[in-house]
């Protein structure tokens, strides 16, 4: 079986690894161009690239899928199946290619948590559960007929970061078994375009209005935001000086204290033992990690060495 792999993020790698290293016969790699970053500008490649020039890949970075030169290339390699992992939405031209299909490993367990951001809406909704779900491509998104899934239990206190770590591990396993059912033709297909989106859970992404957090709401939603959103894009709230600027100031870390909020919500002190308790609608939450405007992330007992309370209205917004 000749198999093109197309990702970009270092969460594709675990799954282009796992094939390369079951023995499959990879003809490509198609991932993301290079761009420029840092104050040098220097190009830098994605982590697929870097994987796959590493273990002699042959690579693909088109700018746009429906380059017709570029369709001219896959359609070259003569792939039998392709698999897609962190990647942008395909055409339809590219996706019908080869023989065998093209199927996509996404986290979460569909047909819930469809969209971009799966592992932060799953934590930031409070599952206990979740997983991956390997399906074929068609013209709707993640809405194709799955082959398989993979079911994961969400520890208490997970951060998106930690199941990040598991997920991709859990969908490189996937995928490979998945190879093994398409060559050894031993598929039961479970179809999903009966399930309407107004039925499901859905993940779409994550925006910076999203990020905000409403101290007004039950401690548990605040400590289970501020994990979705942990250690990217970071749950935000604002530092008001007393000269009324507002500073962010990002959560990453927090726990639910046993103590309930007898002020109004936002309202915060600190206390005896230096700790950065937060009200909210029920329950107080004690701030672990977060990062200043301007400063870089720290421990709260670093973060309260230089923080000086006078210059602060001490309700959080």
């Amino acid at each position: 079986m000749r198999i093109l792999f197309l990702g970009t993020p270092e969460f594709a790698v675990a799954t282009l690894e796992a094939v390369h290293n079951e023995g499959f016969q990879i003809v490509g790699v198609v991932t993301a161009p290079d761009k420029a970053a840092g104050r040098g500008q220097k190009l830098t490649f994605s982590d697929v690239k870097k994987f796959a020039l590493t273990h002699d890949l042959p690579v693909l970075q088109p700018e746009k899928l429906k380059d017709p030169d570029f369709l001219e290339q896959v359609k070259m390699l003569n792939a039998d199946l392709f698999i897609v992992v962190a990647f942008r939405m395909l055409p339809e031209a590219l996706y019908t290619m080869p023989p065998l299909g093209t199927f996509n490993v996404h986290a979460s367990l569909l047909p819930n948590y469809r969209g971009a951001a799966p592992i932060h809406h799953a934590i930031m909704n409070g599952e206990k559960k979740t997983g991956v779900t390997a399906f074929f491509l068609n013209h709707e998104i993640d809405k194709g007929d799955i082959i398989d899934r993979a079911e994961v239990e969400i520890n208490d206190e997970e951060t998106t970061g930690e199941l990040y770590e598991r997920l991709k591990i859990e969908g490189a396993k996937l995928a490979v078994q998945a190879i093994r059912r398409i060559e050894n033709d031993n598929l039961i297909l479970e179809k999903q375009d009966n399930i309407p989106d107004n039925q499901i859970k859905l993940a779409p992404k994550i925006f910076k209005e999203d990020t905000l957090i409403d101290w007004n709401m039950p401690a548990q939603v605040i400590f289970n935001k501020i994990r979705a959103l942990s250690p990217l894009p970071g749950a935000m709230t604002h530092l008001q000086t007393t000269e009324g600027e507002l500073m962010i100031l990002k959560c990453y870390k927090a726990t639910i204290t046993e103590v309930k909020s007898t002020d109004i919500p936002g309202i915060f002190a600190i206390t005896s033992e230096k700790s950065f308790v937060v009200n909210t609608k029920d329950f107080q939450i004690s701030l672990g990690i977060v990062q200043l405007q301007g400063k870089s992330k720290m421990e709260m007992k670093i973060f309260l060495q230089g923080f000086r309370e006078t210059n602060f209205i001490n309700n959080l917004i």
